[in-house]
């Protein structure tokens, strides 16, 4: 028991690549993960990590040794699947990737919890793209096509691309009629963080897509900075509906162009391509995509 301990350490440090982290993953001081990789690296006689000041990276050997533990892990955790799974309690660490705008399935989420009290939900909110594999996640929800033949998709919900603006930005600049009037507005836009382009507005004109030169008067990163420019007067910003769904019905926000915003998306949730599906993340997909 005392070896399982050792791998599940070393592999939650390699996952957040830092002690403190882990620590706080396990619910143990930082200098315990410290002093439980020392001694892992002692009885092994390799080095696992380079450490620095600023962060903590595999050596070769830490690589190599990364991926049998998670096999080693791997095995133990579908054992405790079959034995929880008859005794029909579904029960575990369940770590998903969700994007930033989650806001669509929080509600889900919360009702999961409450469904499953025994699976402890690990969620981790960003909008890069993750390694589900490489990373250790059990599943990932994100939008948009799936291209890794290595995962098994499911679809959930879908949305649409809305563009708003306030009340006070349009009684002060003329309202938008067609797509090519944008080109004299202020816009709102949204960096990519994973690889710094501009997000595409798409607006349809019988069933052919728009190419136009959005102005970027304002670029940000976040919803809660775009929601708050444009709640604030300082332009139109491109949102899924759901995300502006309450500002839209108490005032604060109104839609424009809607008949050019035809374009749906999904989500979908993703999770490794294997025969094998662990009960908590079995019971996890059919809660989301009954």
């Amino acid at each position: 028991m005392d070896s399982v301990t050792a791998f599940n350490v070393f592999v939650r440090v390699a996952e957040t690549r830092s002690f403190v982290a882990a620590g706080k993953l396990l619910g143990v001081s930082s200098s315990a993960v410290g002093k439980s990789v020392t001694r892992l690296e002692k009885r092994l006689g390799v080095r696992l990590f380079h450490r620095s000041t600023r962060s903590v990276t595999l050596t070769v050997e830490g690589e190599l040794f990364l991926q049998r533990s998670r096999h080693i892990l791997t095995e133990i955790e579908a054992a405790e699947d079959e034995l929880s799974q008859a005794s029909g309690s579904p029960r575990g660490r369940l770590r998903i990737s969700l994007p930033i705008l989650s806001k669509l399935f929080l509600p889900s989420l919360a009702r999961f919890q409450k469904a499953y009290p025994d699976i402890e939900l690990d969620l981790d909110f960003n909008d890069r793209k993750v390694d589900i594999i490489e990373e250790g996640f059990d599943a990932v929800i994100r939008s948009g096509e799936v291209q890794d033949s290595r995962l098994t998709a499911k679809r959930l919900d879908g949305f649409r691309m809305v563009l708003v603006g306030s009340p006070d930005y349009f009684s002060r600049r003329r309202v938008p009629i067609t797509p090519s009037d944008l080109t004299d507005h202020s816009c709102i836009q949204f960096r990519f963080p994973n690889t710094g382009k501009l997000q595409s507005w798409f607006l349809s004109d019988s069933n052919h897509f728009s190419d136009l030169q959005i102005p970027a008067t304002i670029v940000c990163n976040t919803l809660e900075a775009r929601l708050s420019f444009c709640a604030q007067g300082l332009g139109i910003a491109y949102l899924a509906d759901f995300a502006v769904r309450e500002d839209i019905e108490r005032g604060r926000l109104i839609t424009v162009l809607d008949e050019y915003m035809t374009a749906r998306s999904y989500f979908h949730l993703l999770w490794p391509a294997s025969r094998y599906v662990p009960p908590k993340l079995r019971v996890f997909i059919d809660f989301l995509a009954p």
